[in-house]
């Protein structure tokens, strides 16, 4: 397995995206994440996508970061907020996920950002498993989806004497 930056806008990308869409649509019952993405808004140094491909050059896990400040749906300033995080379901159970968070964390660290947050839902337990298990915590809703029970929010700070590089 090997892990790439890639456009969010990419081909392999857009594969994975159509992907989690329907994943989410079948958890959720619903028409998937309606959170407004732009390509743009992952382009470093203000964010970053990246996607991890297999042996054969597969695209089997994907996840962003996107820079965030102070807005009215709840962000703070120097936010780095983790978008599109997805494994197909043949490549769980490999630590991509975890590979993938841990690069998006240290890039969002390099390019300045303080804290990573990121939104899931009460019917995605292995992300939230994942989330608290890689020190991130509930923290005060934010986004798109802050008004519906569903959406869990979390935050980990990325500064600080708690953070290793």
């Amino acid at each position: 397995m090997f892990i790439q930056p890639r456009p969010y806008d990419h081909p392999d990308a857009v594969k994975l995206n159509d992907q989690v869409q329907l994943e989410y649509a079948a958890r959720y019952g619903d028409g998937g994440d309606v959170t407004p993405l732009e390509a743009a808004m992952f382009d470093p140094p203000r964010g970053l996508y990246l996607l991890a491909y297999d042996e054969e050059s597969r695209p089997v896990a994907t996840g962003g970061w996107r820079s965030q400040d102070r807005n009215p749906e709840g962000y703070s300033d120097g936010d780095a907020e983790i978008k599109r995080m997805f494994v197909i379901p043949e490549g769980r159970g490999r630590g991509l996920a975890r590979r993938i968070l841990a690069a998006l964390e240290a890039d969002a660290r390099a390019a300045g950002r303080t804290r990573m947050v990121l939104e899931t839902g009460n019917r995605q337990p292995e992300a939230i498993a994942l989330y608290t298990s890689s020190g991130y915590t509930p923290c005060a809703k934010f986004g798109h989806y802050r008004t519906y029970d569903t959406s869990v929010c979390m935050s980990k700070p990325l500064t600080g004497p708690a953070q290793t590089a």
